[in-house]
């Protein structure tokens, strides 16, 4: 079996890939942004797919900082909304986190019974690809969507990862896995600048967090794994990955 990548979003698609595939969440706009942030920050991360999942969590954590929005509300008795700028300026690193999200923790939940599980932003899109070539044959780059639509924004950074590992002797799975890379090819990093998920934010009001998104781009040198609930931050070298875990015969 030759190694290969496919792209796909929602959260219900996870369940394709959960057999014989690492699963990569994004959500740029903003879960996996937010996630992303915190745990580089040394910040212990639980993404949970549900309000109901957050009270027994938070019982068993110590003074844990709530996290997040349903629907662009953030729930009743939560400290801070789903916001990348929120948790960077935040210096309470020690407590840990219970992230909740409209779509991407409710994608990683649904990726938790695949073979490998992580979750990746603009921040480190070049780490992943190094550290997914040197352990996974194939890999699925779900982006979270939102309303049932597949968000430019997450459509950029998934065709990011999936032209990495094309580049590194990956095959693209599918039509729409090649239209994606194409249509996002050699485009800059604020080409998806009009997405509906940032006119959410103008809106609302809420524009630092799309300053701190296109602030932060390449600039952190990790892979993030889910592993038993939890976002693990794994360092990753620049010389990580430039050959392919080799493909079976």
């Amino acid at each position: 079996m030759s190694n290969s990548v496919v792209i796909d979003y929602l959260p219900e698609s996870a369940k394709h890939y959960r057999d014989g595939y690492a699963i990569v969440a994004i959500d740029v706009i903003r879960a996996t942004t937010t996630a992303a942030t915190a745990a580089a920050l040394g910040r212990r991360v639980y993404p949970i797919p549900s309000l109901e999942a957050a009270l027994p969590l938070a019982a068993r954590l110590t003074e844990p900082l709530l996290c997040g929005e349903l629907g662009g509300n953030m729930p009743f008795g939560f400290d801070i909304t789903n916001s990348p700028f929120e948790v960077a300026g935040r210096k309470d690193h020690w407590r840990p986190m219970i992230l909740l999200s409209s779509s991407g923790t409710q994608l990683i939940a649904g990726a938790a019974e695949a073979d490998a599980v992580y979750l990746a932003c603009l921040r480190n899109v070049a780490p992943t690809v190094r550290f997914l070539a040197e352990r996974h044959r194939r890999v699925a780059v779900i982006g979270a969507g939102t309303r049932g639509e597949f968000r430019e924004e997450d459509q950029y950074c998934c065709a990011k990862i999936a032209e990495g590992l094309v580049a590194l002797g990956y095959a693209p799975e599918g039509r729409q896995t090649t239209e994606i890379i194409e249509r996002w090819a050699g485009k800059p990093i604020d080409a998806w600048k009009e997405s509906k998920s940032v006119d959410y934010l103008r809106r609302s009001n809420q524009l630092r967090d799309l300053d701190f998104i296109l602030s932060h781009v390449a600039d952190l040198d990790y892979a993030f794994a889910v592993r038993h609930g939890e976002v693990v931050s794994i360092p990753v070298s620049a010389t990580e990955g430039v050959a392919p875990v080799a493909a079976s015969e």
